[in-house]
């Protein structure tokens, strides 16, 4: 098969045009190359930014419509006023952001696939065809646990409770399989699928909560391994789901400013975190002000200021409740 062989199904093509409806610019899917691995993982497409249009690149051509819908849908969730990560602080290491935001982002993913996989079985897109060829990307993913467990868990347990999403916890086969292959990190990725499904995820709020939620719990989960937690709470800001109410409302009354011992990745300063008082995720990150506006004055401004006129400084986007 060859990439200009390849049509979108009429249910990838009403993704696309939804997708367009909301976005103001031009979002297509482009089938690159002709690279078929025989199985299907979600690193086989990507977001381009070209100007002010959006390509969506499909780089594996195993199953390209089902591979293109997944990435419609994360678009369209963003379009829609779900919540989004974003990376404003560097612990000065560069290798340890990349990988800190890697891991981020694949736990707010995991979440979000909650509501992708729906719409996806809703389309018809999610086929026994492409059950078996997701059940082999787990598999050239992750290799079975040895015994004692190598450094592989955690991307064992992310692999796993993305697969418990897809899946669902009810499809004995394959949770037979996951449970003799890989019995420590399956059962770590159960406990937290019980985390992330306890209450929907049905809304931008509820996504968001469901996301914080994920980040504690995988750190619990790392730490009672023996290793070093994420700190995706400080390390990632996510976008805040406010009530009107609450845009009005003083920053103090919200938020909690706390000094970070990292570094603001513009001005390479120390970096002040807002936290959200109700769950301590980090909301927004101010960069320390020069040396000589470092005053307790500026803060106290800052906390005096409304939400709504600090995220409008900011640029901060922020999704209506």
């Amino acid at each position: 098969m060859k990439a200009e062989d390849i049509k979108l199904n009429d249910a990838v093509q009403d993704l696309l045009n939804q997708v367009n409806a909301l976005y103001p610019g031009k979002v297509e899917v482009q089938f690159i190359g002709e690279l078929q691995a025989g199985y299907v993982r979600h690193d086989q497409a990507q977001q381009m930014q070209v100007g002010k249009d959006i390509a969506i690149q499909v780089a594996d051509l195993t199953a390209p419509n089902y591979t293109a819908s997944h990435e419609l849908l994360h678009l369209l969730m963003i379009l829609s006023g779900f919540p989004q990560v974003f990376f404003s602080l560097t612990t000065g290491q560069p290798q340890l952001d990349e990988q800190l935001m890697i891991m981020g982002t694949e736990l707010y993913d995991i979440v979000s696939h909650i509501v992708v996989v729906k719409e996806q079985e809703k389309h018809g897109l999610i086929t026994p065809a492409i059950k078996d060829l997701y059940l082999a990307g787990v598999q050239a993913t992750i290799k079975p646990e040895p015994d004692p467990v190598d450094d592989e868990m955690t991307l064992r347990t992310l692999t796993l409770l993305d697969a418990l999403v897809f899946f669902g916890p009810d499809d004995e086969a394959v949770m037979a399989k996951f449970k003799q292959d890989y019995p420590v990190s399956f059962a770590a990725a159960q406990k937290l699928y019980g985390v992330i499904t306890e209450k929907p995820v049905d809304s931008p709020f509820t996504l968001r909560r469901n996301v914080v939620k994920l980040f504690k719990a995988f750190d619990a989960q790392l730490e009672a391994w023996h290793l070093p937690a994420l700190h995706n709470t400080e390390f990632t800001t996510l976008s805040s789901v406010l009530s009107k109410r609450q845009l009005g409302l003083s920053v103090k009354q919200i938020f909690e400013l706390y000094h970070s011992d990292m570094h603001d990745k513009t001005t390479q300063r120390r970096a002040y975190v807002g936290f959200n008082r109700s769950d301590n995720q980090n909301a927004f990150v101010l960069p320390s002000p020069a040396p000589k506006d470092d005053t307790p004055d500026y803060y106290t401004k800052i906390y005096a200021m409304t939400v709504e006129d600090l995220f409008k400084q900011l640029k901060m986007p922020y999704i209506l409740r």
